[in-house]
């Protein structure tokens, strides 16, 4: 008797738990009961509120749905634009569950299968805006209006899945990889470009400047070797002048210094031979009379 009575009050207070559930706050919670969701008299179905709640045990479900607001944020994709260009957009979307009913009949309750669906729409509305628009008018200033029109179609057919769509946001928008890397390499090109014809004129003037460098040399060089002649002239004019006043003045004085000059020259080394006759007038001022004189 003391075991069935224990029995019984260990089966009263399962199920007494198994009627009781928390909903915690951030939350919404609906019960659905064989599969079908619970509604009240008007046919409105019942949203538990934050706190604690009963249901019947074993027959009802409780299935949990968040009614915090919510962020999306996915991998970029690719969008065509009016001119037939391809633009990578990344994108995020900010969205709650308003109708918990119709979120749990068309998502079963699944937040990851609402954000398939809702990213398939938000997409649908940026490639239909991205598409009526160049890359101009998309990046000069028409972003905001892209995103306001691309907000209010998301919105539209998020409502069939019991969503609201609070704000849609281009975070980014870039060229995809091959297009950039091609405009980098032709914007290297271009660069590369200017620069050998900068180098080119660069080498065309230090050219210019080092053959009107080259000719100034040349001149200056040319002058200074007429001026050197010149003055090379003029002194032996000058020193020719002074041996004829010299030589004019004591004729047989300057043959004298000259021939020692030329004794001297001659006889300056002692291995030196020469072949000449006695009588030549290289020896005339040392013969004995002309030294007498």
């Amino acid at each position: 008797m003391k075991n069935f009575i224990i029995a019984i009050i260990i089966a009263v207070a399962f199920i007494v738990v198994s009627a009781l559930f928390v909903v915690p706050e951030g939350q919404r919670a609906i019960v659905t009961q064989f599969g079908k969701i619970q509604r009240n008299d008007a046919g409105e179905v019942v949203v538990y509120q934050p706190g604690l709640h009963l249901k019947i045990p074993m027959i009802e479900v409780v299935r949990k749905l968040e009614a915090r607001v919510l962020t999306l944020d996915d991998q970029p994709d690719r969008f065509v634009t009016a001119e037939k260009k391809d633009l990578l957009v990344d994108s995020y979307v900010k969205w709650r569950i308003n109708d918990f009913g119709t979120f749990f009949l068309t998502t079963g309750g699944i937040t990851s299968q609402a954000e398939v669906l809702l990213k398939q729409y938000i997409n649908n509305g940026l490639r239909t805006e991205f598409g009526a628009r160049t890359i101009q008018e998309i990046v000069s200033g028409e972003r905001s209006q892209l995103m306001e029109s691309a907000l209010a179609q998301a919105g539209a057919a998020a409502t069939e899945l019991g969503i609201e769509v609070i704000d849609v946001r281009v975070k980014q928008i870039n060229l995809p990889t091959e297009i950039s890397e091609s405009i980098f390499a032709r914007m290297r090109a271009e660069r590369k470009a200017v620069a050998d014809e900068h180098r080119a004129r660069g080498r065309e003037q230090s050219e210019i400047i080092r053959a009107d460098v080259d000719a100034r040399v040349t001149v200056m060089l040319a002058d200074a070797e007429r001026n050197s002649r010149t003055e090379r002239g003029q002194g032996d004019a000058s020193a020719a002048k002074i041996y004829a006043e010299v030589f004019n003045a004591n004729a047989e004085f300057y043959s004298f210094v000259r021939s020692l000059e030329a004794y001297k020259n001659s006889f300056n080394n002692k291995n030196d031979i020469m072949v000449i006759q006695p009588d030549n007038d290289f020896f005339k001022y040392m013969k004995s009379d002309k030294v007498q004189n």
